[in-house]
C-alpha cells in the first residue's frame, strides 16, 4: 500500500468526511464526547508511533489511528465554529427585544428592490434593560434608504426585533435559512426608515475596514470612467466580484453561453494574474532563490488583488488555492499539484468547515483538479498545425475539462447545460483577460484625468462588443439544455460513471467499464423510480407566495395552474417559488390561466375531486354543494358561518393572497366548527395527491 504520494489528499478527503457528518448529524456526539474522542486517539497514535516505530506494520497502523484523528477533528472543528449555541447567542434570548446595536461588517450589497447588509449584534434591549448579546442577521433597507455610505465596523441603532429565519414554504424550494445558516446566520429584518440611526462611527479601523475602504474606491473609480451601467456592471462583476447591477437578460445570456463563471471573481481570474505575473518574473530565472523571489512577490501582489476586492470570500479562496501553488515550487520538488490543492482546501475548511457546502468552493475545486487532470490528454488528442489553431484547441481543451469534472453539479443545482460553452470560451477567457487588466489598470489610473477617460472608452466599448458576441451565443438555437432534474443521489453515480470512465483511459482494465454500465444502470433506474414516483402521480399543490394566488395541478408532464394576473407574469417569482417543484414533477407542458375577471368564484372537477374557488366577496352563495375542496382567496369570505347549510367541504385552504390577520380569524372558526383548514401563510404551501 502505498501512502506517500498523495498524503495531503487523503488528509483533506479524511477532514471533509467528518465536516459532512457534523454537517448532517450535528446531535451525534456531544461536543465533550468528541474532545475525549480526539484527545484518546491522538495518543494512541502517538504511543503507536514510539512503541512500534521498528514494526513493518507502523505505517498501515500510524496511518489508520491518525487519519481517524482527522476525521474526528473535522467534526469538531464545525461544531466549534457553530456559533448557534453560544449562550449569549440572540436564538438563546426569550424576552422580547425592543432594539439592538449592531455593528456592520459586509459592504452593501444592492438586490432588486432593497439593499442588504450582514451586521453583527453587540447589545440588545429587552425589559431587563441593555444586554450583550451576539448574532450575524441580515439586514434589509428599501432602496430610499443611505446604507451605502456607513462604513465597515459602524455601529448602527436599530428599533425592532430581528425576524428568526423560516424553513422554505414551498415543496423543493431554494431552502434561504438553511444557506444563511452556513454562514452562520440565523435571523434577518427589514429596517424601515425611522427604525435605524448611526450611533458610532467604526473604532476598529483594521485590515477588514481599509480593505473595504479600497473596495468602495475602486468600485466608484469604476463608475467613474464608464458610463454605460451594463458594461459597468460587467467590469465590476469581472474585476472585484461586485455582482451589482447585472441584470437578468444578461445574467442569462451568460448563463445560456456557458460564461456565467467569468461574473464571479474565482480561479480563473487568478490564475490569470498569477500567469502574468509568472510571465513577467521568467527572467529572473529558475535558482531557488529566484523561485522563492517570485514566490513572495506573487503573494504580495496576489493578496493585494484581494485587498482591493474587499477581501471577499471568493477572492479569498482562489488567492488561498494559488498561494499554496505559488509556494509549492521553492519549497520541494516532490509537491504534486494534487497534495497543494488538498492543503489549500484543508487550511480553508479549517478555517471555515461550512466552505463546503458552499457551491462556489465546490465548483472551483471540481473546475481545477478537472483542469488539472484532463487538459493534457485531452490536448495530446490532436495536434494543431498553426500559433492560432495550437491556442484555440488548447483553451479549448480547458473548457472540455472544466465541463466534464463539473457539468453533473450543473444539473444538480442550475438544471441546465450550455450547449455551445466551447465557442463562448473562445472569445469569453481571452475578453476576461483583457477586461481583468484593463478594469485593473482604470482603477489604478482613476486619478489621473486623460488616460483614464480614454481607457474607460476603450473599456466601455470593448466590454459592450463582448456582450454582444454573447448574445449572438445564445440565439444559436439549442444553446441551452435547460429545466433538467437530477436527484442528489443521480449526481452522485454521474461523478462515479466521470471517474470510472477516467479510470478506464488511464489503466485501461476491464473492471473500470464494468462499473460504468453499472453507473448507467444505476441512473436510469432511479430516473424511472422518479418517473413513477413523481412525474406521473397527480399532485394538487396551493403554493405560498405572500400576496398572491398560486396553485396546480400536475400530472404526468402537464400543469394546470390558476393565479392572479401578476404571478402568472412574474417569471423571479415563478423561478423561485414554483420552478424546482415543477422540475421534480416532471411539468413541462403549462396551462397558465386567470379567472379574476369571470365572476366571484369557479369549480372545477378533477380526478374525481371538487374543488370550489372563491376569489371574490359574494352577494349570493350557492345551495346544497358538497365539495372536496374549498380555496378562498383575497379576504373574500367574510364568516365560515355564511357557508352553514349551504356548501358542505372536506378541506378548507387558505391561501397566500389573504391578510395575516384574516387568515388567523379564519383559522378560529374552522377550530371551533371543527373543519379541517390549512393556511398556506402560516403552515406552507398545501399539497396533496390526488
Amino acid at each position: 500500500m502505498q501512502w506517500i504520494p498523495f498524503a495531503m489528499v487523503r488528509i483533506a478527503a479524511v477532514f471533509i468526511a467528518g465536516v459532512l457528518l457534523c454537517i448532517y448529524q450535528p446531535d451525534l456526539i456531544s461536543f465533550e464526547s468528541v474532545t475525549i474522542l480526539l484527545l484518546v486517539f491522538m495518543t494512541i497514535y502517538f504511543l503507536a508511533r514510539s512503541i512500534l516505530r521498528k514494526s513493518p506494520e507502523i505505517k498501515l497502523v500510524s496511518g489508520v489511528l491518525g487519519l481517524t484523528s482527522v476525521f474526528i477533528a473535522g467534526y469538531l472543528n464545525v461544531l466549534l465554529k457553530n456559533e448557534s449555541g453560544r449562550e449569549d447567542h440572540l436564538l438563546q434570548f426569550n424576552d422580547p427585544i425592543f432594539a439592538y446595536q449592531i455593528k456592520l461588517i459586509t459592504p452593501a450589497e444592492e438586490k432588486e428592490r432593497s439593499f442588504k447588509r450582514i451586521g453583527l449584534v453587540i447589545k440588545v434591549r429587552t425589559e431587563k434593560g441593555w444586554q450583550s448579546s451576539y448574532a450575524k442577521v441580515a439586514l434589509y433597507w428599501p432602496k430610499d434608504q443611505n446604507i451605502v455610505d456607513p462604513d465597515y465596523g459602524d455601529i448602527l441603532l436599530i428599533k425592532g426585533q430581528p425576524k428568526v429565519l423560516e424553513s422554505a414554504y414551498n415543496p423543493h424550494e431554494f431552502d434561504f435559512k438553511e444557506f444563511l445558516r452556513f454562514k452562520n446566520i440565523y435571523h434577518q429584518q427589514f429596517v424601515k426608515s425611522g427604525e435605524w440611526k448611526l450611533i458610532q462611527k467604526s473604532e476598529d479601523k483594521g485590515l477588514l475596514f481599509y480593505a473595504h475602504r479600497a473596495r468602495n474606491w475602486s468600485v466608484a473609480a469604476v463608475k467613474k470612467t464608464i458610463s454605460s451601467s451594463r458594461e459597468r456592471a460587467i467590469v465590476t462583476a469581472l474585476v472585484l466580484g461586485v455582482t451589482d447591477g447585472l441584470d437578468t437578460d444578461l445574467l442569462n445570456a451568460y448563463a445560456a453561453s456557458g460564461a456565467m463563471h467569468v461574473l464571479a471573481v474565482s480561479g480563473l481570474h487568478v490564475s490569470i494574474i498569477y500567469g502574468i505575473l509568472i510571465f513577467f518574473f521568467k527572467p529572473l530565472g529558475k535558482s531557488n532563490s529566484a523561485n522563492w523571489i517570485v514566490a513572495i512577490l506573487s503573494l504580495v501582489l496576489l493578496w493585494g488583488y484581494a485587498f482591493l476586492t474587499g477581501l471577499s470570500p471568493s477572492v479569498l479562496r482562489a488567492v488561498m488555492m494559488f498561494t499554496f501553488v505559488a509556494v509549492a515550487k521553492p519549497i520541494g520538488r516532490s509537491t504534486n499539484i494534487y497534495n497543494t490543492l488538498a492543503a489549500s482546501a484543508f487550511c480553508l475548511l479549517i478555517y471555515d468547515p461550512y466552505l463546503i457546502m458552499s457551491v462556489g468552493f465546490q465548483l472551483s475545486y471540481l473546475a481545477v483538479l478537472g483542469i488539472v487532470y484532463m487538459q493534457r490528454p485531452i490536448y495530446n488528442l490532436w495536434e494543431a498545425k498553426s500559433a492560432i489553431a495550437n491556442w484555440a484547441w488548447q483553451l479549448t481543451c480547458v473548457s472540455i475539462a472544466a465541463q466534464i469534472a463539473t457539468f453533473a453539479m450543473g444539473f444538480y443545482y442550475f438544471h441546465q447545460f450550455p450547449v455551445y460553452f466551447m465557442i463562448a470560451n473562445l472569445f469569453i477567457i481571452p475578453g476576461s483577460f483583457v477586461v481583468l487588466v484593463g478594469g485593473i489598470l482604470l482603477i489604478l489610473v482613476s486619478a489621473i484625468p486623460y488616460v483614464s477617460t480614454y481607457l474607460g472608452i476603450a473599456m466601455e466599448w470593448f466590454v459592450r462588443i463582448l456582450n454582444e458576441g454573447i448574445f449572438i451565443v445564445e440565439k444559436i438555437p439549442y444553446s441551452l439544455i435547460s429545466d433538467v432534474y437530477i436527484s442528489a443521489t443521480q449526481c452522485y453515480v454521474l461523478f462515479g460513471i466521470v471517474l470510472a470512465g477516467l479510470m478506464l483511459i488511464h489503466f485501461k482494465k476491464i473492471e473500470w467499464m464494468s462499473m460504468i454500465v453499472v453507473g448507467v444502470l444505476l441512473f436510469s433506474f432511479l430516473s424511472w423510480e422518479h418517473l413513477l414516483n413523481d412525474v406521473k402521480k397527480s399532485r394538487w399543490t396551493v403554493y405560498r407566495v405572500q400576496g398572491h394566488t398560486a396553485m396546480e395541478w400536475s400530472e404526468k408532464g402537464h400543469s394546470y395552474f390558476i393565479g392572479d394576473s401578476a404571478i402568472i407574469v412574474d417569471r423571479n417569482n415563478i423561478k423561485f417559488h414554483l420552478l424546482s417543484n415543477r422540475l421534480v414533477n416532471g411539468a413541462m407542458d403549462i396551462d397558465a390561466q386567470t379567472n379574476f375577471n369571470q365572476g366571484t368564484l369557479q369549480i372545477y372537477h378533477r380526478d374525481g375531486k371538487t374543488f370550489l374557488w372563491l376569489y371574490r366577496k359574494l352577494s349570493k352563495l350557492p345551495t346544497k354543494l358538497s365539495i372536496d375542496y374549498l380555496i378562498v382567496s383575497n379576504n373574500s369570505l367574510m364568516s365560515l358561518k355564511m357557508l352553514e347549510e349551504k356548501i358542505s367541504f372536506k378541506h378548507l385552504i387558505l391561501d397566500s393572497s389573504n391578510s395575516i390577520r384574516y387568515s388567523e380569524k379564519i383559522e378560529k372558526e374552522a377550530v371551533s366548527m371543527k373543519k379541517e383548514c390549512h393556511s398556506v401563510l402560516k403552515k406552507g404551501a398545501f399539497v396533496v395527491e390526488l
